[in-house]
């Protein structure tokens, strides 16, 4: 017997298949302040990104932030927007393309691999439909985060949680909350690392600035910090380097309270009194190159350095679509498939 709107998935149409989400950040639609005041309302609406009582953030967001912002944040967008949109996007799509080589070529699983932004376009919603439009019933989820925290990898299995509540057949899902000792991504980093080095020269200290979050966040029990100082303690072993050569800072503190410590900025203002002239920074909690490693880092990080008596800054790209980074998300997400 075949009940009412009941479909016959036994023996008619293909095969379900398996697919990959690759989930970023996300990023405005343009570098204008409309986009920008869209794009940070829905960012800074988020509850687990910014954890104050609701009516008190509302006001403050609403009336305050939204108001100021945007304007500021659009000026900082257009130093780094490309033909082909923001940086992190650009990156994300060639992570995508990359990674979905690698899976048909390497791993002969031939399954779509889409990208989903937390915050703007394309959506997460979107992915989603994108993959189930291709049949796929089996959905293992990458947030491109190394090191989980509760503000990014957390809030990206609400959205993909959101989206399927209003899914009447929700697939099976796999969701991988972090990467950060994967050996592979540990070695993409260390070679990275190693090639600067190779190019440029051993740097007096370099630097692991990764981003912040309050430190209260800490306190309430998420680990991000400690799996950022694991990073950081892998790649130094790997590389066998001193431990008085390398140092973890956090940067992009917003607001009062106190954050992640010691802060990058402040660091790089001391550095050059302690006799530190030659620095090299990399920012491994981000997968792609984006505005806070472009212009905070790169930017405004090299002219607090060099204007405080530093004399040679240099920013370590992220890994961005590098072979090497490219195998360990392959690597990652081909467990699953």
């Amino acid at each position: 017997m075949k009940y009412q709107g009941q479909t016959e998935y036994d023996h008619k149409g293909p095969s379900p298949k398996r697919g990959v989400l690759l989930c970023n950040l996300g990023t405005p639609d343009a570098p204008k302040t409309p986009e920008l005041r869209r794009y940070l309302k829905e960012f800074l609406s988020d509850p687990r990104v910014v954890e104050v009582p609701r009516l008190l953030w509302w006001m403050i967001l609403n009336l305050i932030i939204l108001r100021i912002r945007p304007r500021r944040s659009a000026k900082l967008y257009q130093t780094v927007w490309s033909e082909g949109g923001s940086p992190l996007l650009v990156h994300s799509k060639a992570q995508v393309a990359g990674v979905k080589k690698i899976l048909d070529e390497k791993f002969n699983a031939d399954v779509p691999v889409v990208l989903g932004m937390r915050y703007g376009n394309p959506s997460m919603e979107s992915a989603i439909a994108e993959l189930t439009a291709q049949n796929v019933r089996d959905i293992t989820v990458l947030p491109l985060y190394p090191q989980y925290s509760g503000a990014t990898t957390g809030s990206t299995f609400d959205a993909v949680a959101q989206t399927f509540t209003k899914t009447r057949w929700v697939p099976e899902l796999h969701f991988i909350g972090s990467y950060h000792q994967t050996p592979a991504y540990i070695h993409a980093l260390c070679e990275s690392i190693q090639a600067h080095i190779d190019e440029h020269g051993m740097p007096d200290k370099l630097m692991f600035s990764y981003h912040g979050t309050p430190e209260r966040y800490l306190h309430n029990g998420d680990p991000y910090h400690c799996l950022c100082h694991q990073t950081t303690r892998l790649v130094r072993e790997k590389m066998g380097l001193d431990e008085d050569k390398i140092m973890t800072t956090f940067q992009s503190r917003f607001g009062r309270e106190p954050w992640l410590q010691p802060y990058t900025d402040k660091t790089l203002e001391a550095m050059p009194d302690q006799g530190i002239k030659h620095l090299a920074v990399i920012c491994p909690g981000f997968s792609s190159d984006c505005l806070e490693t472009i212009e905070e880092i790169d930017g405004e990080g090299r002219e607090i350095f060099t204007e405080h008596g530093g004399e040679t800054f240099h920013y370590i790209p992220c890994l961005n679509s590098q072979p090497l980074h490219l195998d360990a998300l392959a690597g990652i997400v081909s467990k699953y498939l």
